[in-house]
């Protein structure tokens, strides 16, 4: 599986994760997800795209009250690219499939990184982004649990621990 990822650090003081270890996280996430539209597997030669921005609370408010409606910072936001414009078949032969965006405020992660620390929550994250980005949702509570039972698995996968 090839996964193609752009990574924007803002704050790189402040995280310590390396693109490296962001692309090997997320190809064993989606190789673990093994993404599906209709029973039938996604990207037929699994090749996937996705950019990550790590940023602070005032982008990421900015972006929360322009996309969403909400003035105040969140921790992650998810620009989901299969929820705008469907690939056609052909283009899915040939191109790695352009999976959409995912944006992470360091600030609100490292607030909220109390019961471990900065780098799994950082993934916690990043994992809720990647399964919105897949189609997950969660507007009542037995889809959150199922979505947070999910990002449990995947940051096990890689070797991490966030018990919430």
């Amino acid at each position: 599986m090839q996964v193609e990822l752009s990574v924007q650090d803002c704050c790189p003081q402040n995280s310590s994760i390396q693109p490296e270890t962001w692309e090997i996280w997320f190809r064993q996430w989606l190789d673990l997800l093994k993404p599906e539209l209709d029973g039938a597997p996604l990207h037929p030669q699994e090749n996937y795209e996705l950019s990550l921005r790590l940023t602070d609370d005032r982008e990421i408010q900015s972006l929360n009250q322009n996309y969403r409606h909400k003035d105040q910072p969140t921790d992650v936001l998810a620009f989901a690219s299969l929820e705008v414009d469907c690939p056609q078949i052909d283009e899915l032969e040939t191109e790695p499939l352009y999976l959409g965006d995912i944006v992470i405020s360091v600030e609100t992660a490292e607030r909220q990184a109390a019961p471990h620390n900065l780098e799994t929550e950082l993934a916690w994250l990043a994992a809720h982004g990647l399964l919105h980005l897949l189609g997950w949702d969660h507007p009542d509570d037995a889809s959150l649990l199922r979505m947070l039972d999910q990002q449990q698995i995947l940051l096990n996968a890689v070797g991490l621990d966030a018990k919430r």
